[in-house]
């Protein structure tokens, strides 16, 4: 059942626009719209070097990513999920802040070994993600299973921006009882009561109020959705803020909402992780 929800999920996004190859996937359309002019700039998001951080390219099962891990013993288990430019520099040091934190951040690559420089390039890459549901399925379960298994971790939350912010929700879906929190950085919503209904876990979504391409109404649907489940949710609109926001390496990065954003993020994993 939760294979169907998520091949449906993904089905829809390439359907919205109508007949799959009469036109463009809405998804798809709205973050290119999005990300117009936009490119990842090298270096942007470093910051300076964080004492005691290992950091290197491990083996998850389904593929291989980037594992930051703490000096410590790890408070819990981050599964970072990238954006639609892949798994690079900016995902990286974002997985070393969290294991500064005492995460044990394992950032997923679910395009495989490519990474976008342009938008162009980035759309290409999560098209063909999106044609493939079975796909980031794998990478996400395996993740998780890592997480649990050969790092050692009990609980494990799921953090991603963008498309990693639509998968961080799916994989919350995925593993509706097993997975412990799960934040959501401007990603694509399911508003649908009767699939978040299985969900178990607490939600911290974060969003800009002049994004596009995550509509505020979405957003407000899928605030009320959960809280007339009964779930523990915390949505959090920067009203100034447009799609992208957190991203220093972006041309929409906005320093103050993004550090107010990192600030909510890190008091709530603290809580529930």
């Amino acid at each position: 059942m939760k294979r169907l929800v998520w091949a449906t999920w993904l089905a829809a996004a390439l359907l919205l626009a109508g007949a799959a190859g009469a036109a463009e996937p809405a998804y798809e359309e709205a973050m290119a719209r999005e990300h117009a002019g936009d490119a990842p700039v090298p270096g942007a998001a470093a910051g300076p070097a964080i004492e005691g951080i290992q950091g290197k390219m491990v083996d998850y099962g389904a593929g291989r990513g980037f594992l930051a891990r703490p000096a410590g013993e790890p408070r819990g288990g981050l599964i970072v999920i990238h954006e639609w430019w892949g798994l690079n520099d900016n995902v990286r040091e974002m997985s070393r802040r969290f294991a500064a934190e005492g995460y044990l951040a394992l950032a997923v690559d679910l395009y495989e070994g490519q990474a976008a420089d342009e938008p162009s390039e980035a759309r290409a890459l999560m098209s063909r993600l999106m044609e493939d549901p079975e796909r980031a399925e794998r990478h996400l379960r395996a993740a998780f299973g890592w997480l649990r298994g050969e790092g050692g971790v009990d609980g494990v939350g799921s953090i991603g921006w963008c498309l990693g912010g639509a998968l961080s929700l799916r994989t919350a879906l995925l593993l509706p009882e097993e997975l412990d929190a799960a934040v959501i950085y401007y990603g694509r919503l399911v508003t649908d009561p009767a699939e978040l209904a299985p969900l178990m876990m607490p939600i911290l979504g974060i969003f800009g109020g002049q994004d596009r391409g995550i509509p505020l109404e979405s957003v407000r649907e899928f605030e009320a959705a959960l809280r007339t489940l009964g779930k523990t949710v915390e949505i959090v609109v920067y009203e100034d803020a447009d799609h992208a926001f957190a991203n220093p390496s972006g041309n929409r990065y906005q320093p103050e909402a993004a550090a107010d954003a990192w600030r909510r993020t890190l008091e709530f994993l603290g809580q529930h992780l």
